[in-house]
């Protein structure tokens, strides 16, 4: 084993973006910084990608709804390469066989496609939605507070949200306690009448978890999406012209303006500690390099139980560790097309749009149900994007690249992969062709990668938040109970990916608060 002479203030693990936001603000303040990435780029499953010769996509994450404002602001990402243009907001497209219903703007501020009556239930219950999001919203932003030893900072941040729950008013406060944990379907029954806009919430609410519309807290999962926001407004989504690697593109050359050292192709085999302490990391190729401060921003379970080793930290965490629930039901499917795909009854702006095949909430929930007994539903409901037409550069001319995110595919399928994905690619496109028909003979390359690949290509566990947003791996617990505030058992050993709190998305909010964190320890 070769030692290596060089000593850092901090070695961050993985080159996702929310290790290269942690990386990046640690060097804004003075640290030396070294990020090591095992692949042979940076920027994980946002980056982007050719799947065949001249189309490139979005790796898995394709839209961006919810990247800090401060991450944007602190590390100046639009003076590195970002562009977002404010207002041009990516339409929702529900597609039904009775005709498409349609979100435009910020999440909804306008609903086109439905009856007058349904329009103004709509903008309602929109409205509430939006301000029980804004409530939950402070606790996503910043770092969980510690139940058990909180600071002022920590209690004014708990006071100025009871203080926003106290404004909403004894009605709505009420309300606001009542529905929190109910499930999606049934709020939606209680308000709205139209099976297309119903489907298309309930889809949003549970896209990515291992839930249907009926499980019990689903309506959290809407909340969390609410949550976020793109210049100011919630709810907003865009597709960056680039796709997602332009973010990373960004947020990596504000890491090297920063001073950050990054090392492609270098897998950490191990953590080192010492005495109760992270003091450094081995590689795979065997150099040691120590650090003041280790960062992980992987999985929390992988760096927990392969990186540093059950025999490190107590059992108890150890045990609760194990148990994070982490095995996704969403797949990624690319196509390569000769043309762009035409869905009836949407207009251009759509066609540029997301387009949810999610016809309506018992629909979504019958394609959840065989995802429980490690079956693919043979009807999924899907978030398709077509992003070539809104950037050329990522097609040949004349040709168009579809991006959808497909549910529900069980990470553990029962009859394996290998033998299951060309059945479910032949469900999915039986499912695209009744919604733009034709669209099966225009396919020059298909790709789909099933939670398995996903794993495998990405080193994510299968799932893309790194483990389930529920109400028991929220907040105050995630990864785990005590220990939401990106410390762990050992000291000088900080988690910061989307294993951590607030959760998954291009939010870049865990490597953001677990920087702060450490730099506020340090201080």
């Amino acid at each position: 084993m070769t030692s290596s002479e060089l000593n850092w203030d901090a070695i961050v693990i993985g080159g996702g973006h929310n290790g290269l936001v942690a990386a990046a603000m640690l060097a804004k303040s003075g640290r030396r910084v070294l990020l090591l990435e095992a692949g042979n780029e940076v920027g994980g499953a946002a980056r982007t990608e050719e799947f065949a010769p001249g189309f490139r996509v979005s790796a898995v994450a394709h839209l961006l709804n919810r990247l800090h404002p401060d991450v944007v602001k602190t590390l100046e990402l639009e003076r590195h390469g970002l562009t977002i243009e404010r207002g041009n907001f990516v339409p929702s497209v529900a597609l039904s066989k009775n005709g498409p219903l349609t979100l435009h703007g910020a999440y909804g501020e306008v609903l086109t496609g439905a009856s007058s009556a349904e329009q103004s239930a709509w903008k309602q219950l929109r409205a509430q939605l939006l301000r029980y999001a804004g409530v939950l919203k402070p606790f996503l932003s910043r770092r969980a507070p510690d139940l058990g030893n909180m600071s002022l900072a920590e209690m004014t941040g708990l006071g100025q949200t009871a203080l926003a729950l106290k404004r909403l008013g004894k009605e709505d406060m009420r309300d606001f306690l009542r529905v929190l944990l109910m499930n999606v379907y049934d709020l939606l029954d209680e308000q709205l009448s139209d099976d297309r806009l119903k489907g298309l919430l309930a889809f949003d609410a549970t896209l990515g978890s291992h839930l249907g519309p009926r499980s019990p807290t689903s309506l959290l999962g809407l909340y969390y999406r609410l949550a976020g926001e793109i210049g100011g407004l919630a709810g907003a989504q865009v597709q960056p012209k680039g796709g997602m690697g332009a973010v990373v593109a960004a947020i990596r050359a504000a890491a090297e303006k920063a001073g950050v050292s990054i090392r492609h192709a270098s897998p950490v085999a191990r953590v080192i500690v010492e005495k109760g302490r992270a003091v450094g990391v081995v590689t795979q190729s065997g150099e040691t390099l120590r650090a003041k401060t280790v960062v992980s921003a992987i999985n929390p379970a992988t760096t927990i139980l392969d990186l540093v080793g059950p025999r490190e930290v107590d059992t108890g965490f150890v045990r609760k560790v194990r148990n994070i629930r982490m095995k996704g039901d969403a797949a990624k499917l690319h196509l390569a097309l000769d043309r762009p795909p035409q869905f009836p009854g949407v207009d251009a702006a759509g066609h540029k749009g997301r387009l949810v095949i999610a016809p309506s909430p018992d629909h979504v929930e019958r394609a959840f149900n065989p995802s429980k007994y490690g079956a693919f539903s043979p009807e999924p409901v899907m978030e398709i994007t077509l992003p070539s037409l809104v950037d050329a550069s990522l097609a040949p001319c004349g040709a168009c690249v579809l991006s959808a995110v497909v549910q529900y595919a069980p990470y553990a399928l029962k009859e394996g992969w290998t033998a299951g994905k060309p059945l479910f690619l032949k469900a999915i496109m039986a499912q695209l062709e009744i919604y733009a028909p034709g669209i099966g003979a225009t396919v020059r390359h298909a790709e789909l990668l099933t939670p398995a690949d996903i794993e495998a290509r990405y080193r994510m566990p299968g799932h893309w938040h790194h483990g389930e947003l529920q109400a028991d791996q929220m907040l105050m617990s995630r990864p785990v109970s005590g220990w939401s505030g990106y410390d762990t058992p050992l000291e000088g050993l900080f988690l910061a990916g989307a294993g951590s709190h607030p959760g998954g998305g291009i939010s870049g909010a865990p490597g953001l608060n677990a920087a702060r964190r450490i730099i506020a320890m340090r201080a």
